[in-house]
């Protein structure tokens, strides 16, 4: 099994190769850091009642296979 560290170095190798240097720095410092604890503060933005979940998740389903 690879490294983090190994796995970083191809990674940037492979972005280099296929964006090079310059739109490869520009793309990994498009990324930012988030803050706070996901953990934590998840039940304020997702519900937790899995009858609130299921719907909405069949809804999406079949609104996607009617649009195939």
């Amino acid at each position: 099994m690879k490294t983090i560290s190994e796995i970083r170095k191809e990674g940037i190798q492979a972005l280099t190769q296929a964006l090079g240097p310059v739109d490869m720095a520009r793309f990994i410092s498009s990324y930012e850091n988030g803050s706070g604890d996901y953990t934590r503060d998840r039940h304020q933005w997702l519900p937790n009642d899995p009858d609130e979940i299921i719907p909405k998740i069949l809804e999406r389903q079949k609104n996607r296979n009617d649009n195939l």
